[in-house]
């Protein structure tokens, strides 16, 4: 026989199980916004029948859900890392969703509190748990296209919550309609537990050369200090210009989710307000756009630069977004102030797949302790927003561009402020900085500090979320 004429053994072609993963964490963020959504749109229907249930007390119950979230953000990273994602997911969301469904039991507002804040708990390893779980199954090439997908469920979630909840509502009624949103978290967490393993080489459906590919694309990108302490890594610039950065693009995506809704309809009219759901769906669009980016740069050879191309472009487009937000108030139609808005949330939601798969970067198997720190502070923006927001359009002016007030002009001047000073904070993050090991002293002062850190942003969401608020 020719030997040209052989016929060539078939090589197995790898398995695709890696992008079902993304596929189940993209539905595990939407269940989260759906589940926090849900109580917004059922708020009149629970005041008429909970006793005691005040507008006031209402206020608490939303606050008392970021406290409990951010207060559990390092410990259910740290959880995930220790007992690994498939453990560590299931039970976060059978916890919170069981306290999902246990808001439609409430019949006090004492009660409501208390379930509320047991759920910000559960959810509070939502995304640490989901970040190591990307980890340890997609290669590092592939871990900006897979964060952007994973985030985007959340904007989504988001924006339909706006729209299927009422609906809901009146179809089964407020209490049944949480009823069912945690069955759906249960039935997630149940397929998880079946189908997920905490590493590709354990899965029955991943075949070899899948779990080869995703391991040699691991370790392609070698994790740095690794055998340094956690306090270390997670008190090193690399993680506090991480945290600072995060704060900053909360500041503006919390403020379309909180107080772009009511500004609207109080300037332009409450059919105008219904526009407010476009910016959230053009955010989801940025997220799979800065991931390609992200992903694309990696695989060019600019493992660095392919986290601060798209993070510095996204906050440059914000800061560029709001600043022509300030042209738009006084404008008969609403739409400059969508359109405008809208690039404005499109720039900061592409700084969200970089920063997190920045943390993956460089906290490798600590990957959901890491990003859980940068999530709590970020959570402080979120806060900070809420709060602020108000206090600009009724107390801040600012020469040729907020000369009265009355406008959001002042607020979207400072939000651009934070978002420049985001671009400068990324031009100083490495993922590949080598650290020295500290001295006894030096990590004594490390973990003071750090402490320090922790009772800050839990004072000041107690504060904001509590009693301002």
């Amino acid at each position: 026989m020719n030997p040209s004429h052989a016929i060539s053994p078939t090589v197995p072609v790898a398995t695709r199980q890696r992008y079902l993963l993304v596929l189940l964490l993209f539905l595990h963020t939407v269940n989260t916004y759906m589940d926090r959504v849900c109580i917004s749109a059922a708020k009149s229907s629970m005041q008429n029948d909970i006793a005691g249930l005040t507008d006031q007390m209402m206020g608490y119950v939303f606050g008392i859900f970021a406290v409990g979230y951010a207060l559990f953000q390092i410990p259910a990273g740290w959880y995930s890392d220790r007992a690994g994602p498939r453990r560590a997911l299931t039970i976060v969301v059978i916890i919170w969703s069981i306290f999902t469904a246990l808001t439609g039991a409430v019949f006090t507002a004492i009660s409501l509190l208390v379930v509320r804040f047991l759920f910000g708990v559960g959810e509070a390893g939502a995304y640490p748990g989901a970040t190591r779980a990307l980890y340890r199954w997609l290669p590092a090439r592939e871990r900006g296209i897979g964060q952007g997908i994973f985030h985007s469920g959340a904007r989504i979630g988001a924006a339909l919550s706006l729209v299927i909840m009422p609906a809901v509502i009146s179809l089964i009624g407020w209490r049944w309609t949480f009823v069912a949103n945690g069955l759906v978290g249960i039935v997630w967490g149940a397929i998880w537990w079946f189908w997920y393993r905490d590493t590709p080489e354990e899965h029955p459906w991943t075949n070899e050369q899948e779990a080869d590919l995703i391991a040699r694309g691991i370790h392609e990108q070698e994790v740095p200090n690794v055998e340094l302490p956690y306090i270390q890594i997670v008190t090193s610039a690399n993680v506090l210009l991480a945290m600072f950065q995060y704060s900053a693009s909360n500041i503006t995506f919390f403020i379309s989710i909180t107080w772009l809704r009511p500004y609207i309809e109080e300037r332009w009219g409450a059919e105008a307000a219904n526009l407010s759901a476009i910016p959230l769906l053009v955010g989801a669009v940025a997220l799979w756009f800065s991931g390609f980016l992200v992903t694309k740069l990696y695989q060019m050879g600019m493992p660095v630069l392919s986290r601060r191309i798209p993070a510095m472009l996204g906050y440059a487009l914000g800061a560029i977004g709001l600043i022509l937000c300030t042209q738009t108030t006084s404008m008969e139609s609403v739409w400059p102030l969508i359109l405008c808005f809208s690039l404005a949330l499109f720039g900061v939601e592409m700084t969200l797949s970089p920063s997190w798969a920045f943390c993956m970067d460089i906290g490798g198997d600590r990957s959901g302790a890491v990003s859980g720190a940068m999530n709590m502070v970020g959570n402080l923006g979120a806060a900070l927003s809420a709060v602020v927001f108000p206090y600009f359009v009724h107390h801040v002016t600012l020469p040729y561009i907020a000369t009265e007030t009355g406008t959001a002009n002042s607020f979207f001047v400072f939000a651009a402020l934070m978002n420049v000073l985001a671009v400068i904070a990324w031009t100083m993050m490495n993922p590949q900085r080598i650290l020295r090991r500290l001295t006894d002293r030096e990590m004594q002062f490390r973990m003071i500090g750090f402490l320090a850190l922790i009772l800050m942003v839990v004072f000041s969401l107690v504060y904001t979320k509590l009693i301002m608020g």
